[in-house]
């Protein structure tokens, strides 16, 4: 009998009811799948417009059967999983990412590799010293 109220009293925290005044953190909806083309493309549009890099990119938006199809140039290399990511949360359910990164974002990301790389052009390894030695 006791179990019983026990579960009871647990029944809603289960079924994802939660009081108005409950502490638990917020979760990021999972892409609905009930949205038109239409929506999916306002959403991403919107999330992009929030975001931080919407002062320097001017990514397109196009979709189709649920599919966000993103273009555009940036000269930042995160910025493109960032156009991915939001794309998902919009609603997408796939992504077509065609968005390119410029030359230069290339070669400062690959002078910045280049800086943890051996001279025989493997990675950097390191030693552990045991303590006291």
């Amino acid at each position: 009998m006791a179990l019983a109220v026990a579960f009871a009293g647990l029944a809603p925290a289960l079924a994802g009811d939660s009081a108005p005044n409950s502490t638990r953190p917020a979760v990021k909806a999972a892409p609905q799948r009930g949205l038109t083309d239409a929506q999916i493309e306002r959403n991403i549009r919107a999330r992009l417009a929030k975001s931080k890099m919407a002062a320097t990119e001017h990514f397109t938006v196009t979709v189709q059967n649920g599919v966000a199809i993103l273009e555009g140039k940036t000269n930042v290399i995160q910025h493109k999983g960032v156009a991915t990511r939001l794309a998902k949360l919009g609603g997408a359910l796939a992504v077509q990412n065609h968005i390119q990164i410029s030359e230069e974002a290339k070669a400062k990301a690959a002078a910045r590799l280049a800086k943890y790389r051996t001279p025989d052009g493997g990675p950097v390894r390191a030693t552990v010293v045991p303590a006291g030695k």
